[in-house]
């Protein structure tokens, strides 16, 4: 169920790319992903691994990070590839602090989450149906 103006296509390819840059010495996991604002511009981010382990970044909070540390607030869709020494084969879901970075600035029932293999073979999902129950900023309120 593609959205007819989500770039889905467009994001697997520059999730795929940004995944040739991840840093991971110590688990060769590598994670690519891309993330879509509401303007159109896609900020891309890698896994960064370190050897304390605890300071180790995902590509995709890599990827909000960039955009939210360039004033970014607002985000539409975020795609994420991942494998075995870059290969894919199956999906790559985010981890469970990403998807909370991700409660942080999205809208759960309208932010769009593609998990990839390549550009025929995706599933599309919700930040609510990947967290359901999600803690967030509205939970202050």
């Amino acid at each position: 169920m593609e959205s007819q103006k989500l770039p889905v296509k467009e994001l697997i390819t520059q999730a795929i790319a940004a995944l040739e840059h991840a840093y991971t010495p110590y688990s060769e996991f590598k994670v690519g992903a891309a993330l879509l604002d509401q303007n159109g511009t896609i900020y891309q981010g890698c896994n960064i691994e370190n050897a304390a382990y605890t300071p180790c970044n995902c590509a995709e909070r890599t990827a909000f990070f960039k955009a939210v540390s360039e004033g970014v607030r607002g985000f539409e869709a975020i795609c994420v590839v991942g494998g075995k020494q870059g290969v894919l084969e199956e999906y790559a879901a985010p981890c469970g602090v990403c998807r909370q970075v991700m409660m942080e600035f999205c809208d759960p029932a309208e932010f769009k989450v593609i998990l990839a293999v390549d550009e025929d073979h995706y599933d599309i999902y919700t930040l609510a149906e990947i967290l359901p129950m999600g803690f967030g900023p509205a939970n202050l309120a």
